[in-house]
């Protein structure tokens, strides 16, 4: 009963009306850390699944205007009152820019799911009964104690328990989280370093960690880790991010804190969005200008047909099955006329706005794709690194960049020590090497 009433007050002071206020977390006790529903440490950056990407690529492609456009037009050509036109020479153009640009889209989405699908399948090593056993990355659990090893990603965040090093320390380099190539220090507790590797004590440790809600601050972490009566303050220092490398680590062990959506990493990435590029929204600027002029036009034909029917008589009605719908009296028969031929005339003179435009475009970006991966002025030969465009969708945007800012660090550059030369005591050291040809210097007096 005591044990019942503890778990409960466990569960509501780590959540509030379902919104998370505080982490509570139990090492190696997954049955625990169950209640509290922490999300798994699956991630995913695609947009689209099998079952949502029809509803919701038609959704972004009706955000063109011109593809809204010809819906409206397509809609009006059903109405055989208004419409001489066979709905066909609408559908079918429509239809074949939608399937292009999906086509394009899925692609895209497609080495998403790729991508997310090779990270989710790496390979790390947790604790299980005090074994070592391999799991999915995507199988990885809050409270999980999982084993690193040199030049490996952290799978999550985890806090540090254990490390080759003395006194606890490790190094990471964070090159993904924040662009600096530097390598940072991070140290455990002495108390939990003491286990050292030891995989029976490790899958025994059963401290209990209670700690700051998932957010997006790189350099900030608060919690409290009660451990066999005492407890000890949790600083960012004692924490490592997922996306982050051990290096000169033989390795480390450390509890899952963050897992999958809930990581800094994922929190800075933000949910996948539609983006629109500046040229999409000067198209979108255009087309709402020629369906303005298109308007226009119709307006005055409209206008003209109406005194012409007034004046003439409903010339149109042999052409047109009117007769239920316009009037006999002549007034008001040529005002329905008018009416009609208003949609008429938008109908006839469709191929005002053009409709290839859009397709144009994107054969253009996924061309250009290639091109940038093509490229080999962007190719790096020392580590046959080649440029890759992730998008199609966003390739012109590289031009409209103005300025970039880069910090004190130097992201742009590579932290590479050499050493040529030195003079101790009035005796010189080293050879001096030539930049350009890389040979040997000599050097006189």
């Amino acid at each position: 009963m005591c044990v019942d009433g503890a778990a409960d007050m466990g569960k509501s002071s780590a959540r509030t009306h379902g919104q998370e206020n505080e982490r509570r977390i139990k090492a190696n006790n997954r049955e625990y850390n169950a209640q509290f529903r922490y999300a798994n440490n699956y991630i995913k950056t695609s947009k689209y699944s099998i079952i949502t990407f029809l509803p919701l690529n038609l959704l972004e492609q009706f955000q063109r205007l011109a593809n809204f456009y010809f819906l409206c037009l397509l809609v009006l050509q059903l109405i055989p009152a208004i419409s001489s036109l066979t709905p066909i020479t609408t559908a079918i153009p429509l239809i074949g820019v939608l399937a292009l640009t999906a086509v394009k889209d899925a692609y895209d989405d497609f080495q998403r799911h790729q991508n997310d699908s090779q990270v989710n399948h790496r390979r790390a090593k947790t604790l299980r009964n005090g074994k070592l056993v391999e799991e999915k990355w995507a199988s990885v659990q809050v409270g999980d104690v999982i084993r690193l090893e040199n030049d490996q990603f952290v799978a999550a965040d985890i806090l540090l328990l254990s490390s080759s090093e003395p006194n606890g320390l490790c190094y990471i380099e964070t090159a993904e989280l924040d662009g600096e190539t530097n390598l940072k220090c991070r140290q455990c507790l002495l108390e939990t370093a003491a286990m050292g590797q030891d995989d029976a004590q490790l899958g025994a440790f059963d401290g209990e960690i209670v700690c700051e809600t998932p957010n997006n601050l790189l350099n900030k972490f608060d919690g409290t880790l009660s451990w066999r009566e005492q407890h000890f303050s949790l600083d960012n220092d004692k924490i490592l991010l997922r996306g982050c490398v051990l290096r000169n680590t033989s390795w480390c062990y450390g509890v899952v804190v963050f897992a999958g959506k809930d990581t800094k990493l994922m929190q800075n990435s933000g949910k996948t969005k539609f983006k629109r590029t500046s040229i999409d929204r000067l198209l979108n600027f255009l087309i709402i200008g020629i369906v303005l002029f298109l308007l226009s036009m119709c307006v005055f034909c409209t206008v003209a047909c109406g005194v012409w029917e007034w004046l003439g008589g409903r010339y149109f009605q042999a052409y047109l099955p009117w007769d239920t719908l316009v009037p006999a009296e002549p007034a008001s028969g040529a005002i329905v006329i008018a009416l009609l031929v208003f949609f008429s005339y938008a109908i006839v003179m469709n191929t005002v706005v053009p409709i290839s435009l859009y397709v144009s475009v994107e054969v253009i970006r996924f061309a250009q794709s290639f091109l940038i991966n093509w490229d080999e002025k962007m190719y790096y030969e020392k580590s046959g690194t080649a440029a890759k465009a992730r998008t199609t969708t966003l390739n012109e945007e590289l031009g409209q960049i103005q300025y970039i800012f880069s910090d004190k660090t130097g992201t742009l550059t590579q932290n590479i020590m050499t050493f040529n030369k030195c003079s101790i005591a009035g005796v010189c050291y080293g050879d001096v090497i030539d930049e350009n040809t890389g040979e040997i210097m000599e050097v006189t007096d």
